[in-house]
């Protein structure tokens, strides 16, 4: 059964599924996110992440093959920061699927998700993803998605933040779940920059289905 946001068909599997993500050190232009199956598969790609592109405001999550599946733009000007998603290649005067703005609550954070289409469906996410421990869970308080940090099966050792762990569960599309993975990431690049400790924020999502 499908749930939610649907960027690609593909993307939405029939098992559990388990990605392991890795973030690059943005000094390079052409840095960002690569994420992996368990058979070591590539599976998404975020290359437009370096310096000389992380102030444009704009990201594009791709495919293997570099397709553009996601893209996901800052609105500007919003008094909270504020991000807006587009399936594919945004185009000018395409509607987003759905927009992702911070709230000015401080503690856990919080994702509330609405899906036009079905007024009744909803999503919160709970968790820090400084430390990379977030739950996505749908309205009856199901788990559809998990951020997680990644235990080498080898030595039993915990890896850096940089390498985590996204869990998508059956029906859930794993596009739209890398698609938050990389807002809140900028997000709380941005708490970084303010706050010593790392804290998350609060983080209020809409999902906005373009109608056909």
């Amino acid at each position: 059964m499908k749930n939610g946001v649907i960027v690609e068909d593909g993307f939405v599997y029939k098992d559990e599924t388990h990605l392991t993500v890795s973030k690059t050190s943005l000094f390079f232009a052409g840095d960002g996110y690569t994420a992996y199956d368990c058979k070591g598969e590539l599976v998404f790609r975020v290359d437009s992440y370096g310096p000389d592109t992380r102030d444009t405001g704009e990201l594009v999550l791709m495919d293997a093959s570099g397709r553009c599946l996601l893209t996901l733009r800052r609105k500007r000007p919003s008094l909270h920061q504020r991000w807006e998603g587009f399936v594919g290649e945004r185009i000018e005067g395409q509607k987003p699927i759905f927009c992702v703005r911070r709230s000015s609550i401080i503690g856990r954070g919080s994702l509330s998700v609405e899906v036009y289409t079905d007024p009744g469906e909803e999503y919160q996410i709970e968790g820090s993803f400084a430390n990379r421990h977030c739950t996505i869970f749908d309205a009856e308080k199901e788990i559809v998605a998990e951020i997680r940090r990644k235990v080498d099966a080898t030595t039993n050792v915990m890896l850096g933040k940089d390498v985590f762990l996204l869990s998508i569960k059956t029906g859930f599309d794993a596009a739209f779940g890398m698609g938050l993975v990389l807002v809140l990431d900028r997000i709380n690049g941005e708490d970084l920059a303010d706050e010593n400790d790392g804290g998350d924020h609060g983080v209020e999502v809409s999902i906005c289905k373009s109608h056909q």
